[in-house]
C-alpha cells in the first residue's frame, strides 16, 4: 500500500503554511517506510493518490499548494508529462509544483518546462549544492524553473555542516541573480530560522514546523 506523507512548508514572513510538499511512503509488515524504488508505482496512480491527497488536506479551500516530487526515470516516462498536466486540470486552481531531484538534460526540460508552465505549474529544482543537483549540472537549467530548494539535511547527514553557509551564500546570489523563489528547508532550530532570516529567506520547511504526516480523510 502506498500513500501521500505531507509536510508543511512555511511564509515565515506571513507565519502561515502556504502549502506541502506531499512524500511517498509505502506500508510494509504495518509500518510506512520509503518505497525501496520510487517508480515501483506509476506516475498515474501517484497522481491519483495525489488528487486524494488535496482533498484531504482541503488545499482547493486554502489555497495552499502541493509540491510533488519526481526522479529522473519518472521525468523520461511519456506518461508522465501528460499526467500532470491532467493532474492540475482536475486539481483547479490549486496551485502544484513539480520537483526535480534529479537534474535533467536541458534539451528535456525546455519543452516539458514549457508545456508545464502552459498549464499554469512550477517548476523546481530540489536538493541544489548536493547529489547530482550541483551549480555545474543545473545552471543551464535555472531560466527553465521557477525556485530552487536548498537542503541543510543533506549536508549534516554528510558531516559538513561547516559548508551550509558558504553554500547558501552562493545559492541565494544565484536564487536572486535568477530571480528565482528559494525555499530552505531542514529548519530544524531557531538559529535555522535566524540563519535564514540572514539571508532574508522566508520560505521554510524543516522539522520544527513539522515532520511528514500520513494524510488521512
Amino acid at each position: 500500500m502506498y500513500r501521500f506523507f505531507a509536510q508543511p512548508q512555511v511564509d515565515q514572513a506571513r507565519h502561515r503554511i502556504f502549502g506541502y510538499e506531499v512524500l511517498l511512503r509505502q506500508q510494509k509488515r504495518h509500518v510506512w517506510v520509503l518505497p525501496a524504488s520510487f517508480t515501483a508505482i506509476s506516475v498515474p496512480d501517484q497522481a491519483r493518490l495525489l488528487q486524494q491527497t488535496a482533498t484531504a488536506l482541503n488545499v482547493a479551500t486554502t489555497n495552499q499548494r502541493l509540491a510533488f516530487n519526481l526522479n529522473r526515470q519518472q521525468f523520461q516516462d511519456p506518461q508522465t508529462l501528460t499526467t500532470i498536466v491532467k493532474l492540475k486540470h482536475q486539481l483547479g486552481t490549486v496551485p502544484l509544483v513539480i520537483e526535480h531531484t534529479e537534474a535533467p538534460k536541458l534539451s528535456e526540460l525546455i519543452p516539458f518546462s514549457a508545456t508545464l508552465h502552459r498549464a499554469d505549474i512550477q517548476l523546481g529544482l530540489d536538493d541544489v549544492g548536493t547529489g547530482v543537483n550541483t551549480y555545474h549540472n543545473v545552471k543551464s537549467l535555472l531560466p527553465c524553473v521557477d525556485e530552487i530548494k536548498f537542503a541543510m539535511q543533506n549536508f549534516r547527514a554528510q558531516h559538513k555542516p561547516a559548508a551550509i553557509q558558504p553554500e547558501l551564500t552562493f545559492w541565494t546570489k544565484v536564487a536572486r541573480e535568477h530571480h528565482l523563489e528559494i525555499i530552505l528547508e531542514g529548519i530544524e532550530t531557531g538559529q535555522d530560522q535566524a540563519l535564514a532570516h540572514h539571508y532574508g529567506i522566508t520560505l521554510h520547511q524543516g522539522y520544527l514546523y513539522g515532520k511528514p504526516a500520513l494524510v488521512t480523510a
